[in-house]
């Protein structure tokens, strides 16, 4: 019974949007990782990769300034250039979807748990900064993977789909660089 209900749970946050809370260093609201048989809709997907994205490189600029870890800052302006590249990556493929031609990211450049996790780096310093930052990349990059992979094997839109195929090479190494620093910090 508890192995059906755990199941359940999974099942249920796998289609949650793939952001993650931070409350005094926990993530008590990290979404589950998706079950290879879960699927993502374009509508979430087209409205969680930006906000994701986003917070991806905002958290980078500032940790390029606030980390004193040249392994660190090094990885950040990976981030920054991959993520950023990404970005322009999913406009176009959004502008050329099938089922999307309505669909836009809409809200605030960040969702709030985004926002929240990037407030949290901005109040941050030193070693702190640097665990969180971490912290932070590597939860950020467990569920882009999990996003990406989804939507790549399982989403509707052609344009959408094939780029999260063309993006989660990159994503799938950013997770592991980053659980290198997380060895290292």
């Amino acid at each position: 019974m508890k192995i059906l209900l755990t199941m359940a749970a999974v099942a249920l946050t796998a289609v949650a949007p793939v952001t993650l809370a931070q409350t005094n260093g926990t993530n008590s609201n990290a979404v589950a990782p998706m079950l290879p048989d879960s699927k993502v809709d374009t509508p979430t997907f087209a409205s969680t990769v930006p906000s994701a994205n986003e917070f991806e490189i905002q958290s980078s600029r500032l940790a390029e300034q606030k980390s004193a870890s040249a392994d660190v800052k090094a990885f950040a302006g990976q981030m920054i250039k991959d993520h950023t590249q990404a970005g322009e990556d999913f406009k176009q493929a959004l502008s050329k979807g099938q089922t999307t031609a309505s669909i836009k990211p809409t809200g605030p450049a960040l969702q709030p748990k985004d926002q929240q996790m990037l407030d949290q780096l901005k109040g941050a310093s030193g070693k702190e900064f640097d665990q969180k930052y971490v912290m932070m990349q590597t939860e950020a990059h467990k569920q882009a993977v999990a996003l990406f992979s989804t939507y790549a094997r399982s989403g509707d839109d052609p344009a959408l789909k094939e780029f999260a195929k063309k993006t989660l090479p990159t994503l799938k190494e950013h997770e592991k660089h980053v659980k290198e620093l997380g060895a290292a910090h």
